[in-house]
């Protein structure tokens, strides 16, 4: 199992069962609105990282940027297995 199918299924886990203090489970809370927000702030990191603040801070980044998309996947009830079969299908 890949990293990104373990934290799918963490994220799908504080969704059903939200642990108090929870971040995962406070962003299902607030609702889609916030994910979104947090998914441009990140966005805008990757970018600044990118421009000039090296590697280890673009690898930082990416990774807040895809678990918040993580998070919105399963908002809506989809799996990074979907996104997965979709750049599969882009590749035939």
């Amino acid at each position: 199992m890949s990293t990104i199918q373990r934290l799918s299924e963490i994220i799908q886990s504080r969704k059903q069962n939200p642990p108090p203090g929870s971040y995962t489970a406070q962003l299902f809370q607030k609702g889609e609105n916030e994910v979104l927000k947090k998914m441009g702030e990140e966005v805008i990191e990757v970018i600044i990282a990118a421009k000039g603040e090296g590697n280890e801070r673009v690898i930082y980044e990416m990774a807040d940027l895809f678990y918040h998309s993580l998070v919105l996947l399963s908002m809506h009830d989809l799996r990074w297995e979907e996104v997965e079969a979709e750049l599969e299908r882009r590749f035939k």
